[in-house]
């Protein structure tokens, strides 16, 4: 098969054909002999089998022609694949001249009209022809295929042989590259078969995976669109969801670049990173992402808040330069508490705290008090791992429920399947320690201001005695 991936939709049933009208358009003129012509017929069954064939699916035609034309088979005429199959096979050659424009011209007017089982013209329906000629046509092609390519119909041309190749470009629909095909003779005509069945397959890109899709995928012939469960917002890269995006989040990756990841997944873990950053609403009054790498010492890439928008920041983590070594997770889980979520390396006060901790293998120092002291201080921690990652490991690092805040794969090809699942979700809840705090402030206010006026009229009492004393000593 010429192409696995479309093999696998095919034996998997995932590849449907768009709606077409589709008619070909076939050469019988004396130069096709009755066995190639045998084999034309071959062709056509074969690309039929892989379409789908049906009154509301692909309806399809076929136009036989030489010195004159015969519509052979209407779209309306057989409404499923054997019976036109069926009427192929019992398509006899003309055999005279070769009237290719004769052909086109008959197909726009004819085979293509409602009266024949055309469906109206809509963006739902593709109106194809496949024209397959051996020779050089004895009357113009070139205008009448425009005016068929202008009504909306896209050209194929098949040339065998000793055709003449400038003709089969007047003919054929742009990209031409697309829409033209040569072989030697019509002997190994089948083996365009496959090209046409997956020109016409429109997989279904949700039900196949081919999506990035955080929550759910949505199908349309031959593309997707994303959505979100109840309760989340489509952010506006089109493909995450959020749950809270209006929440301010300092998020700081802590990253192992020990010797045994190797510098091709490192790539892999950096992509992986920006996979994150891009469902972050990143912003200088939201979400703050600084980056640490780690193996046997400890480096700060760039510290929170040092940039503000997704562009600068993925082109950093595009930067961040392999360290090798070695793999002490402990020692990086106390720069986490103690340095990168300090007021000194950007953090904010009174924001969300979250670590996100990926690393491919076994700690070579102790984790437990760093793991333990980093949940003590608020700090949400997802731990991700890799390859020969200790999952017990993991699962002291991550916060409850562990089972939304560890993730581990064997492979980091597949790390992209983690950055799917991995979903920061910080909503800002009323603290109503600061909403006490605040009733308790604005007491205090009206306290004092009550204190002074208090004070005023006592002020303003006794300044009156003084001028009464004054206006008697006087």
């Amino acid at each position: 098969c010429s192409n696995p991936r479309f093999c696998r939709l095919c034996s998997a049933g995932l590849c449907k054909t768009r709606p077409t009208d589709l008619v070909f358009i076939i050469d019988s003129s004396r130069s096709v002999r009755p066995s190639e012509f045998e084999q034309v017929k071959v062709f056509l069954a074969k690309v039929i089998e892989g379409l789908d064939v049906g009154p509301n699916a692909t309806r399809v035609g076929v136009v036989n022609y030489a010195s004159r034309v015969k519509n052979e088979v209407s779209l309306k005429t057989h409404k499923t694949k054997a019976g036109l199959i069926k009427a192929v096979t019992k398509i006899e050659p003309l055999s005279t001249g070769t009237m290719t424009g004769l052909s086109i011209q008959f197909a726009l007017n004819v085979a293509f009209s409602e009266a024949e089982g055309a469906r109206i013209k809509s963006n739902e329906i593709s109106k194809v022809a496949i024209i397959v000629t051996d020779g050089r046509p004895q009357d113009n092609v070139k205008d009448v295929a425009q005016r068929a390519r202008d009504a909306g119909i896209e050209i194929f041309a098949i040339g065998v042989g000793r055709v003449d190749m400038s003709t089969l470009r007047q003919m054929a629909s742009e990209p031409l590259d697309d829409h033209v095909d040569y072989v030697e003779s019509y002997s190994v005509i089948e083996k365009l078969t496959k090209k046409f069945q997956e020109a016409f397959c429109v997989s279904d890109l949700c039900a196949t995976g081919d999506h990035d899709c955080e929550q759910v995928c949505i199908s349309s012939p031959g593309s997707f669109k994303c959505a979100c469960k109840e309760g989340f917002t489509l952010m506006d890269d089109g493909r995450s969801c959020s749950a809270c995006s209006n929440a301010a989040t300092d998020v700081v990756f802590l990253i192992d670049g020990s010797k045994s990841v190797r510098p091709e997944n490192f790539e892999l873990v950096k992509k992986w990173i920006n996979q994150i950053i891009d469902k972050l609403d990143v912003s200088d009054s939201k979400a703050h992402v600084g980056l640490v790498q780690y193996s046997s010492a400890v480096k700060q890439e760039f510290p929170l808040g040092r940039y503000n928008n997704k562009k600068d920041l993925k082109d950093a983590v595009k930067k961040m330069a392999y360290m090798e070594r070695g793999t002490m997770t402990g020692q990086a889980l106390r720069f986490l508490t103690d340095s990168s979520f300090s007021f000194m390396s950007g953090a904010r006060p009174g924001v969300t705290k979250v670590g996100i901790v990926f690393t491919d293998g076994r700690s070579q120092d102790y984790i437990g008090e760093a793991a333990k002291k980093a949940k003590a201080l608020g700090i949400k921690m997802y731990a991700v791992g890799v390859g020969n990652a200790v999952e017990d490991e993991l699962k002291e690092i991550a916060s409850e429920p562990t089972g939304e805040h560890y993730f581990y794969t064997a492979d980091f090809k597949t790390m992209t399947k983690i950055g799917k699942k991995l979903q920061i979700n910080i909503c800002q809840e009323e603290d109503p320690c600061e909403c006490d705090s605040l009733v308790k402030f604005q007491k205090k206010v009206e306290d004092a201001l009550q204190a002074l006026t208090k004070k005023y009229i006592l002020y303003a009492s006794m300044s009156k005695r003084i001028a009464l004393l004054e206006n008697k000593i006087v």
